[in-house]
């Protein structure tokens, strides 16, 4: 998947015809993040795999990027929600970043992102906890912009889409361009070094437990 969106991005940026993208999931949910069973199986993810390539090309489109969450967006699924400029989602829509419980560091952007759009107070602890969050909270602390009726969203993202489209094209660019010199700045100073703590951790003994856990079918860290 990180591949394959890579080059989707640059594609949409080097295209003058595209005024407006909108992301959403196939099926009932958004997106799981990374393949959970080979994790679990101990697998170590290339360095340049880890999201890092993923996040700075998103943040490389110039045109607005309209997510539609239409399920579940976990992982690196909610780190590319969390990273659109508008953000609609359906009333079952919910986002949690699980790395921890895997026994990882959260290193894809989700220690970028969260903290700025919720303070780095509850960043914490949903970072910290691998805790989900339901569309409707996230709309009510300004997570996201729009909680819609399920069947709905694509549509309402469409629509809001279509709107940016059919406006005036530089100023919108300009204007995202401006305010996205913080999350690049941000992106830029933690990216890094997440990705680093998340390779680091694939070694350590929470993450060998995380993965025997998983084998045995038990509750992870139950004997500590």
């Amino acid at each position: 998947m990180h591949e394959e969106l890579e080059d989707v991005f640059v594609k949409l940026d080097h295209d003058s015809s595209v005024n407006a993208i909108v992301l959403t999931g196939a099926g009932r949910g958004f997106c799981s993040g990374g393949d959970q069973k080979s994790l679990d199986k101990g697998t170590l993810p290339s360095p340049t795999r880890s999201g890092r390539h993923l996040i700075r090309n998103m943040l490389e489109v110039e045109v607005p990027i309209v997510a539609a969450v239409n399920g579940v967006a976990v992982g690196l699924g909610a780190t590319l929600a969390l990273f659109c400029d508008v953000i609609y989602a359906s009333s079952t829509a919910r986002f949690a970043d699980t790395h921890v419980n895997a026994g990882v560091v959260a290193g894809d952007g989700g220690a970028v992102i969260w903290p700025l759009l919720m303070g780095p107070v509850r960043a914490k602890h949903y970072l910290m906890t691998g805790e989900f969050i339901s569309a409707e909270k996230a709309a009510a602390i300004g997570m996201i912009n729009e909680v819609v009726a399920d069947g709905n969203v694509l549509d309402a993202a469409i629509e809001y889409a279509e709107l940016l489209a059919s406006g005036p094209k530089e100023s919108i660019v300009w204007t995202k361009y401006s305010v996205n010199k913080i999350i690049k700045q941000y992106a830029h100073l933690l990216l890094d070094t997440s990705a680093a703590l998340e390779m680091l951790t694939f070694k350590s003994p929470e993450r060998a437990e995380a993965v025997a856990a998983f084998a045995a079918k038990r509750k992870r860290f139950a004997e500590r």
